[in-house]
This record gives structure tokens, C-alpha cells and sequence, in this order.
């Protein structure tokens, strides 16, 4: 992690910046998904959940535990080599999917490598995110040769996480009163992706973040994080950064913008952040399950009535991501695009 490097401008930017504080009390709710747990029960713990948080951990799950093992065997094996063995499966402006160093990251504050890939492999997204831009381009998975059972792996924990993130969306969907697969097509060709963060020990822990303050554009994201810990929510009552324990063979799940406006704004997805260690390194492996390119997300009409109208205009899925993801490589003389660009001022 050599090539990370704080700028030194940036440095005496933050000198005399507010620490923001930080309650030292976690309070996000642990939800038991046991088989004999009756599932309305879970239900109604869910969408409580999501109402007052936007997150919450989830316990017998289902996931088996060997497996996370192994995913995070091959993570830190993928993550010791060397780093020109590493940038050979480097990502890119044309195939977002591979490998990040972080060289080219504009926000300096994000200490961190990470390695992404797809679900289902030659995925197609818009080539741009202009409107009338119709053509796409593939995203293809690149595996690194370093070991046979990375790809094996990764492969199978993807596949585990997404049967997972579908019983999850049913029963969100269920404790907004929706039929719980209302929205399960959408997810044909879909973008879900895995991400294998590694965060190095940062010897500025004051003038870095792992990830700095941002929302998910996924539907849901279902996070497993080591015992290192710490990502820190923002709690919705009073803006405080709540620090999300690790509890032991959990998930942490959150809602995403996707489901923020699927809801018509009763779930709220809600800003999250990844804070450093001075001395251990972190590993951590979130699942964002991404629609298709070709959806476009709309409040549901169940939830639209004279009396409760659409708080968000329609907006075509791929076109948002083709957006985000051009951020990630150029510089923009606007903001990144969020959700609350198509907010409907009622």
C-alpha cells in the first residue's frame, strides 16, 4: 500500500477540522433469521429495522461460515502479492471489474484496495450516461492466476450471498405490504457485484478514511466485515456515527437507494463510513445487488396515493451507473449524481 499517499495540501486543509463525534454505544438491531423463528415476526423486525435505521445485522443466516472463510483465505492471499502481479487484473475507465489501487482516486481520504466482480460475468452497461446514448459495452470479470481456487471461490460466495439477498428483498418488500417478489425480475442480467476491500493499518487515522461518508445506489447491500471492525452508520434521529459492532458470523445489511424509492422514502438509505486502524489491518466483503441495465426504478404504485404522491421521478438504472462509474476514473465539473437529483418537490 506504498502508493497511497495523503497530499500534503490536503493534510493542512484538515489540520483544524472538526472531529465529528462519535457514540461509543452500538444500537443497530441484530435480527435472528432462524428456521423456527416465526417469519412474520422476522418480518416486522425487518421493516422496523429499516424504518429507524436503514440497517440492521442479520444471525443465522444461512451463509455457511466455512465458506466466508475461505473467501477471506483467498482475499488476503490475492491482496500480499506484489503490486505489478496485482495491476495486471487492474480495472479501468472501459471494464470497471478488477482491481483498484487507488492511485487515481480523487477523494484522497480512502485508504484502501479493493477487488470487484460480477455475479453474472459480461454483464452490458450504457457506454454513457447521456440520455439518448443507446449503445452498450460488456463488464467482464477479470481472475487473477496467482491461485486456482480464487475464482472457485469468489464464484461460489457470490452465488450463496445472492439466494440470500432475495429472501432479504422478499421480505422487505413484505413489511412495506408488497408482494415479497415484486421486483425479483428485475434482477435478470443483473449488476450485482462483490467487493473484497483490504484497508492497510494508517498511520493517519485523524486525516484518512477507509471510505468516506456516501449512501448505496443497490438495492441492499449485505456486508460481511472481520473482527477488526469499523464502518460507522449515521444514525437518522439525531446525525450521530454509530459504530456497528462485529458480531460474530453476521451480516450487516443495509437499504439502498433503490429501495429508498421503491418505498416512496419510507426506507431511507442512510449514510455510512469506514473509519481506519493505526495498527491492524481490515478485511471486509460487501454484496451490492444491482439491478439490470435496462430497469428503470419508479416508487411502487401500491405505495402512491393522492394523499402519499411519488417523491422520485422514474430514472433508468444503467444510466445512473454508467454516472457513478464515470466519476470513479474522471475528474466531473458536477456533483456525482444521487438520487435526490430526481426528487419531486411535491
Amino acid at each position: 500500500m506504498g502508493n497511497i499517499d495523503l497530499d500534503p495540501a490536503f493534510i493542512q486543509s484538515t489540520e483544524h477540522r472538526p472531529v465529528p463525534k462519535v457514540v461509543e454505544v452500538s444500537e443497530i438491531p441484530v435480527i435472528d433469521l432462524s428456521g423456527i423463528r416465526d417469519e412474520s415476526l422476522i418480518i416486522s423486525e425487518i421493516g422496523k429495522a429499516c424504518e429507524e435505521w436503514g440497517f440492521f445485522q442479520i444471525v443465522n443466516h444461512g451463509v455457511r461460515t466455512e465458506l466466508y472463510k475461505e473467501v477471506e483465505i483467498e482475499a488476503k492471499k490475492f491482496f500480499g502479492l506484489e503490486s505489478e502481479e496485482k495491476r495486471k487484473v487492474k480495472r479501468d475507465e472501459v471494464n470497471a471489474m478488477g482491481y483498484h489501487d487507488g492511485e487515481h482516486t480523487k477523494n484522497v481520504r480512502d485508504w484502501k484496495e479493493v477487488f470487484d466482480y460480477l455475479v453474472e460475468d459480461n454483464a452490458q452497461v450504457p457506454s454513457s450516461y447521456e440520455p439518448d446514448d443507446k449503445d452498450l459495452r460488456t463488464l467482464t470479470n477479470q481472475w487473477p492466476q496467482h491461485s486456482p481456487q480464487f475464482r472457485k471461490t469468489m464464484e461460489e460466495y457470490a452465488r450463496e450471498v445472492e439466494k440470500l439477498s432475495y429472501k432479504l428483498l422478499g421480505w422487505i418488500l413484505s413489511s412495506l405490504g408488497l408482494v415479497a417478489d415484486k421486483f425479483h425480475g428485475c434482477f435478470k442480467k443483473q449488476l450485482s457485484m462483490v467487493r473484497l476491500n483490504y484497508y492497510p493499518p494508517c498511520p493517519f487515522p485523524d486525516l484518512a478514511l477507509g471510505v468516506g461518508h456516501h449512501k448505496d445506489s443497490s438495492a441492499l447491500t449485505v456486508l460481511a466485515q472481520d473482527e477488526v471492525g469499523g464502518l460507522q452508520v449515521k444514525r437518522k434521529s439525531d446525525g450521530e456515527w454509530i459504530p456497528v459492532r462485529p458480531c460474530p458470523n453476521a451480516y450487516i445489511i443495509n437499504v439502498g437507494d433503490i429501495v429508498q424509492v421503491w418505498s416512496n422514502d419510507r426506507y431511507e438509505s442512510v449514510e455510512h463510513r469506514v473509519v481506519v486502524n493505526t495498527t491492524r489491518e481490515r478485511f471486509s466483503v460487501p454484496f451490492f445487488f444491482f439491478p439490470a441495465h435496462h430497469v428503470n426504478v419508479s416508487p411502487a404504485e401500491e405505495l402512491v396515493s393522492e394523499e402519499n404522491p411519488a417523491k422520485f421521478k422514474e430514472y433508468n438504472y444503467g444510466k445512473f451507473f454508467a454516472n457513478r462509474n464515470r466519476s470513479d476514473f474522471k475528474k466531473r465539473d458536477v456533483e456525482n449524481i444521487q438520487i435526490q437529483h430526481f426528487r419531486i418537490m411535491n
